[in-house]
């Protein structure tokens, strides 16, 4: 990690703060040269057919981008915004916690990659994403 990355506790206090990520319900289990790994916790609202009962791909999409999102975070020691994000879903997401594996592809002066791979509670994949992020400095 970087000078100015941020540890799991951090980057677990950073990621609270915003009102969809907490709905989310997102605890960071790990992180490390290699990125980090979170979970989020399973809710009923993200079904999206109550008959076959799977959870919708916008939910698994936005879990891809904050896990990408925050492992670049882990390295600059802030998020940045998305400017791209393709998602690509492998299986059914079944009710029941996610956990994704995210890592920095590139890390540049402006613009980064990072990915990330969800998992479902058997240890499936269900879907994997790559987004590309600005990671230009703030202006003062």
């Amino acid at each position: 990690m970087s000078e100015a990355g941020l540890t799991l506790e951090q980057l677990q206090e950073r990621i609270a703060v915003g009102p969809f990520n907490r709905w989310l319900n997102f605890t960071v289990t790990k992180v490390d040269e290699e990125g980090l790994e979170m979970k989020a916790a399973w809710r009923e609202e993200w079904v999206v057919n109550p008959d076959r009962r799977y959870t919708h791909g916008g939910i698994l999409s936005a879990i891809i981008d904050v896990a990408a999102d925050y492992a670049i975070a882990a390295k600059l020691g802030r998020p940045v915004p998305t400017i791209d994000l393709r998602v690509d879903y492998h299986k059914a997401a079944m009710p029941g916690d996610l956990t994704a594996k995210a890592r920095v592809v590139r890390l540049g002066s402006q613009y980064s990659t990072a990915e990330a791979s969800l998992y479902d509670q058997k240890g499936e994949l269900v879907a994997s994403g790559r987004g590309t992020y600005f990671t230009a400095a703030p202006r003062a």
